[in-house]
């Protein structure tokens, strides 16, 4: 999974293509326990590129998109959001795949 580097790099990658965008941080459990089934998840879905936004290192980015729980994802394509998954809960792999198949 890409990392996110800037806030321009932001703009870019949501204005462009099919993105979707997973706010986590080091310290949340909830982000760890999703981590081991990510890859599986981005194999099953290449149509999307899938982007890693630290919350803590692009915390004003959480805050112009309402992300203010962890994990959490929204997707993009050319600019327009297709949809969130946001929320403060733990996500189970079948929640995430659900979410990413109803875009």
């Amino acid at each position: 999974m890409k990392q996110l580097e800037s806030e321009a790099q932001y703009d870019e990658l949501k204005n462009a293509g099919k993105h979707i965008f997973l706010f986590s941080a080091d310290w949340c459990p909830d982000c760890r326990v999703i981590e081991p089934i990510l890859p599986e998840i981005e194999q099953k879905y290449p149509e999307y590129s899938f982007v890693h936004v630290d919350r803590d290192k692009f915390i004003d980015i959480c805050i112009a998109n309402d992300v203010f729980g962890i994990p959490s994802f929204i997707a993009y394509e050319d600019g327009k959001e297709l949809g969130r998954f946001v929320s403060k809960d733990r996500k189970t792999q079948q929640e995430i795949e659900n979410f990413i198949q109803s875009l």
